[in-house]
């Protein structure tokens, strides 16, 4: 089909296209119904062309805007174009020199609305989050192997997405885990066994950063996951002690195998996992021990707008326990991943939640996921990672 054959969404007002999602309250819908993900024309209420879209009229971001050039075609050309763009950006800021498991395409920051790529060494993982992406697979397939050949491929999309975009994705065999390096430290990436790979790249640089503050300090890592942080601590930042807790015995399995791929950096240091929820392991009646560095990195809270008041105050909950743990003049990193929660309500609710413990936070650094993670300007939604490095007081 031509271009110019293209179906045409109409919006309900004459604008210009300003961000990549434009809802359905928002559109005039086809007095014919498109196949969830069409590729669609886009024009404003006079019919003015204003994009190139994925149209999906069961979701409610009921277009997905892939360009606003007319003469771009969304074709094979245009996905071998944007995976080439995000490969130089990535080769351009050395990531690739520092470490092989880094997010390659970061949907709306790549200008690729509706689907991420993963690189885990040889394997690339691709979560689609839009029917329309998930039918131009192919083309996607295509460019991926054009410029990096003879990677093993697994894609995959939440149930919940799957759901709400009206598109059945059957991942394909789970392939065997594999080892990624970052910093010289080793780390077990296992693609579709759960928790996401068992292994978050995006805390890439605020693992090394706290691995700075860590010399001689006793670490308590809650919400371990695969051991990241408290690995960092004791191999790279010459830890006096390092404790990791998670409630997951499968993630405290995962951590235990990653600390023994480093083992020969851990310059024999006893890391003690400890498989407890955050509270019990913390009740003020039971737990009076204070630690130099405490990192608390919980899993997501919520992927809806309305829950957000409740994430907050798990958030609360949990990080009065944290800086309660904190000596005075020590170090607290607290993380929120929680696209749905801003910083500056995180900042808000730290602040609170010092108060609360009568201590004091200064706050010297507030970070977020690495340079493989871009973040268009017009488009903050695609910052979700939030990472507040404090000194506690008091």
């Amino acid at each position: 089909m031509l271009e110019t054959e293209l179906p045409i969404i109409r919006l309900k007002t004459a604008r210009a296209v300003e961000h990549p999602w434009i809802f359905s309250a928002h559109i005039d819908k086809p007095e014919t119904p498109l196949r969830p993900g069409t590729l669609v024309q886009v024009q404003d209420a006079g019919g003015r062309w204003l994009a190139y879209a994925h149209y999906n009229g069961h979701a409610r971001t009921a277009l997905r805007v892939l360009s606003t050039q007319r003469h771009e075609s969304i074709n094979g050309r245009w996905f071998d174009k944007r995976v080439a763009q995000a490969l130089a950006l990535r080769k351009a800021l050395g990531i690739p020199q520092t470490t092989d498991a880094y997010r390659l395409i970061h949907a709306e920051g790549d200008q690729m609305s509706g689907v991420i790529v993963d690189r885990f060494a040889d394997v690339l993982v691709t979560q689609f989050f839009s029917a329309g992406m998930y039918r131009q697979r192919a083309q996607l397939r295509e460019a991926l192997e054009a410029h990096i050949p003879n990677a093993r491929h697994y894609w995959f999309a939440d149930k919940h997405i799957s759901k709400q975009e009206s598109f059945d994705c059957p991942p394909p065999a789970t392939p065997e885990p594999v080892v990624v390096s970052e910093h010289g430290m080793k780390f077990l990436a296992a693609p579709g066994a759960g928790h996401k790979t068992g292994f978050f790249a995006d805390q890439r640089e605020n693992r090394w950063q706290l691995a700075q503050l860590c010399e001689e300090q006793s670490v308590l890592d809650l919400c371990c996951n695969s051991g990241g942080f408290g690995i960092y601590a004791a191999a790279l930042g010459n830890a006096a002690q390092v404790t990791s807790v998670d409630l997951d015995s499968e993630v405290i399995a995962l951590a235990k195998r990653n600390a023994e791929l480093n083992q020969a950096g851990l310059k024999q240091i006893q890391i003690d996992f400890v498989c407890a929820d955050l509270f019990d392991f913390l009740k003020p009646e039971t737990s009076a021990r204070k630690f130099g560095v405490v990192v608390l990195d919980p899993a997501k809270m919520t992927r809806s707008a309305d829950q957000v008041r409740e994430a907050l105050q798990k958030y609360y909950a949990m990080n009065r326990r944290a800086i309660a743990a904190v000596k005075s003049g020590g170090w607290l990193l607290t993380c929120s991943c929680t696209g749905r929660v801003s910083e500056d309500e995180f900042i808000d609710m730290l602040r609170a939640a010092a108060a609360a413990e009568k201590r004091q936070l200064q706050i010297v650094r507030v970070s977020g996921a690495g340079a493989d993670h871009p973040v268009l300007a017009h488009v903050p939604e695609s910052r979700y990672l939030k990472a507040v490095f404090a000194r506690v007081l008091g």
